[in-house]
């Protein structure tokens, strides 16, 4: 597995050396668009606005508008020669309880891995921010921005999320109205949670669609007919209460009980 980024972890005078992993890949089926007389691949071009040539990666630079039509070019060295040590690494700020983060603020995870000499003092934090229940809020600069990140500890290591800041979380678009639900309700609710309790493992669930549209893919490479999904049936409840009732019970089948993919 390739490294996304080597850094240092700054926890007080400790410096802990480590190697960042993504830790998720994309198991999707991607589709090319075509063009829709002949089926034929469409390609995109990167042209110069100026002489219409086209240009490779190796000809593109980076540059600020700082006017119209106007630009300024930062190069990568550039960039490197103003950021700092500090900024080189993850400065750990603070330390806080996990359930106190929304998640709406994480975006990208990765694997934390202790380079050469690194070992002890990685996992003298993990394990101290394991038994205090914490996990570390800290900053970095990657590219050319800051970023917040979440160092969680787990048993078998450590992740570490970036995160969005506050500014860059959208509040919520539109207010609704807010019931009181009755204690009957209520209850009823609580039991049917009670009823689909279980410990999770991610194991047990596999993306089924995708299962679905490879199906579809091979029928259509076989030349076959495309045969429509069998309809559900649904149940016409209409009373909160009712449908709450009808969940419950539907649980108690030894069917309903069989954890369905995600």
């Amino acid at each position: 597995m390739a490294v996304s980024a080597k850094t240092v972890i700054s926890f007080g005078l400790v410096a802990i050396p480590v190697a960042l992993y993504t830790a998720t890949q994309d198991n999707d089926i991607h589709f090319n668009q075509l063009h829709k007389e002949d089926n034929s691949r469409i390609r995109y071009k990167k042209t110069c606005s100026h002489c219409g040539k086209e240009i490779g990666a190796n000809d593109i630079v980076r540059g600020y508008e700082y006017d119209k039509d106007h630009y300024v070019v930062v190069t990568d060295e550039e960039l490197e020669k103003i950021k700092t040590e500090k900024d080189k690494s993850i400065q750990i700020l603070h330390f806080a309880q996990l359930n106190q983060i929304s998640p709406v603020y994480y975006e990208k995870t990765y694997q934390a891995v202790p380079e050469a000499g690194g070992e002890k003092a990685f996992e003298l934090l993990r394990f101290a921010l394991m038994d205090e229940q914490k996990i570390a809020i800290g900053k970095t600069v990657m590219g050319t921005k800051d970023t917040l990140m979440a160092i969680i500890p787990r048993k078998d290591g450590m992740l570490i999320a970036t995160m969005f800041f506050a500014d860059e979380i959208k509040d919520l678009p539109k207010s609704y109205n807010k019931p009181e639900p009755t204690e009957a309700e209520l209850n009823m609710a609580k039991t049917l949670i009670n009823s689909m309790d279980t410990p999770f493992k991610p194991e047990e669930y596999n993306d089924e669609f995708q299962v679905k549209l490879r199906e579809l893919l091979e029928t259509k490479i076989a030349g076959k007919e495309i045969v429509s999904a069998a309809p559900e049936e649904h149940g016409n409840v209409i009373d909160l209460m009712e449908a709450l009732k009808a969940s419950v019970n539907q649980q108690k089948k030894p069917s309903a009980r069989k954890r369905r993919g995600a």
